[in-house]
């Protein structure tokens, strides 16, 4: 017989006395033990922020606090020294605040490196000439191709989560970094097939290459891939001279416009005239509408969900999630673009300075401003934020199209009554139950 405990005790505890003191993985019922969920929770968090610290490191700066958390993490869930469930939820939230943190620590990395962001529009076709096309996170590496590239005729582009750089003046700079191809990291083995071009990949999101552009694609950094070169350090020339023996791409304009870099001063510039549109009824409510992508048939959702807001409606959005909505041209409100792209998921960050800085000005809590987040969720960077959400107080917070994968019975109830956690449903119906 096994009874299923609470979230503050133990965990599945198990009466088999042969089993001795308990099973702290998985009971004789099969189920995996609240507290595995949780270092499995925490594990995630940690991954997640290590990825953010490596980019911020790339750029010279470093924060021993964090990675003192980090090592005290490891060995909590990689060692048997904890057991306490309820300690696991209070690391959680620490996870959280150190994530904070942490964006905090990679967005003045960037900032001070390639400075502010400000609103560019970016083309989404090819234009006549070789090209490069850049995919992944790393800033720094991209910077370098851009640097290197200079003057060689070659045209470089951006693929998913670097669709950002655009905004950075220090990398807008470069006339050759001409525009962005492609949408989510999914697309990329269709993508890269598809244009005769040299691939650098500079972090994440990397898929196992196809055949057919094995050759002339490169991996820098933490990337690493099957029968790929390697690339040590920030010295392109290999793939600049790959990029050089390949053909000429097509003048092919794309079929859409993008407008990327909304950074938090930019945003807030327009304080005034929100708070003057609120006021006046014109601004009913903001949606922070992103997060990570998948190629699921339920992630449909997020661009149904979208489509459905009524007009007087903002909309933020950041991360891969945003290639779910990026192209819809949904207009302003007396200047104010109802449609804002904030950045990629360590940006999250700018979007809680936003919140944080507008219920400021309405003189209310984050909570009780008219915003509501409906985010799309995968592993590790969506875990870190989320408790970075959680522990700043957020609260109302949807979440789909799957539950996080360390998410039991137990867990989501908490998630449910401390912080109203709320999944996911139908477009229609989750839209009339939040302007309720």
């Amino acid at each position: 017989m096994v009874e299923k405990e609470r979230l503050d005790m133990f965990c599945y505890q198990c009466s088999q006395t042969a089993r001795g003191t308990g099973c702290t993985v998985r009971g004789v019922c099969g189920k995996k033990a609240t507290v595995a969920h949780l270092q499995d929770n925490l594990v995630f968090a940690t991954k997640g922020m290590s990825a953010y610290l490596y980019h911020a490191r790339e750029l010279g700066y470093t924060n021993t606090e964090i990675d003192a958390f980090l090592e005290r993490v490891f060995y909590s869930t990689f060692t048997n020294v904890n057991f306490d469930a309820e300690n696991f939820v209070q690391m959680a939230i620490e996870a959280g605040e150190m994530n904070v943190r942490t964006m905090k620590l990679l967005k003045r990395a960037h900032i001070e490196t390639y400075g502010e962001p400000e609103p560019t529009e970016v083309q989404t076709g090819t234009f006549k000439g070789r090209g490069i096309i850049a995919t992944g996170h790393g800033l720094k590496a991209l910077g370098a191709l851009l640097k290197q590239t200079e003057g060689t005729g070659i045209n470089v582009y951006t693929h998913s989560e670097l669709l950002p750089a655009h905004g950075y003046p220090g990398l807008k700079k470069y006339k050759h970094l001409v525009g962005n191809l492609g949408k989510a990291w999914f697309d990329q083995k269709k993508l890269f097939s598809k244009y005769p071009v040299a691939i650098l990949g500079t972090s994440n999101c990397v898929l196992l290459p196809r055949e057919e552009y094995r050759d002339r694609m490169f991996t820098t950094g933490p990337a690493r891939l099957p029968g790929v070169q390697h690339i040590a350090g920030y010295d392109y020339t290999p793939v600049i001279e790959k990029a050089k023996s390949l053909p000429e791409l097509d003048e092919k304009p794309g079929d859409v416009v993008l407008t990327t870099g909304f950074s938090k001063s930019v945003v807030l510039s327009l304080k005034d005239k929100i708070k003057q549109l609120v006021e006046a009824g014109k601004i009913r409510h903001f949606f922070l509408v992103g997060g990570c992508d998948s190629p699921l048939k339920k992630t449909e959702y997020y661009r149904e969900f979208v489509k459905k807001l009524p007009q007087d409606t903002i909309i933020l959005t950041l991360a891969c999630g945003k290639f779910r909505i990026n192209d819809l041209n949904l207009g302003d409100i007396e200047g104010v673009p109802r449609l804002i792209d904030v950045g990629q998921c360590n940006d999250a960050i700018v979007a809680i300075d936003i919140a944080t800085a507008l219920a400021e000005v309405f003189g209310i809590g984050v909570n009780e401003l008219p915003l509501t987040m409906v985010l799309s969720w995968m592993e590790q960077k969506a875990v870190a934020i989320l408790w970075s959400l959680l522990a700043l107080g957020v609260k109302g917070i949807y979440l789909g199209p799957i539950l996080p994968a360390w998410v039991n019975d137990d867990i989501l109830k908490v998630l449910k009554e401390r912080y109203d956690l709320r999944l996911i449903g139908n477009p229609e119906e989750d839209i009339k139950q939040i302007l309720k």
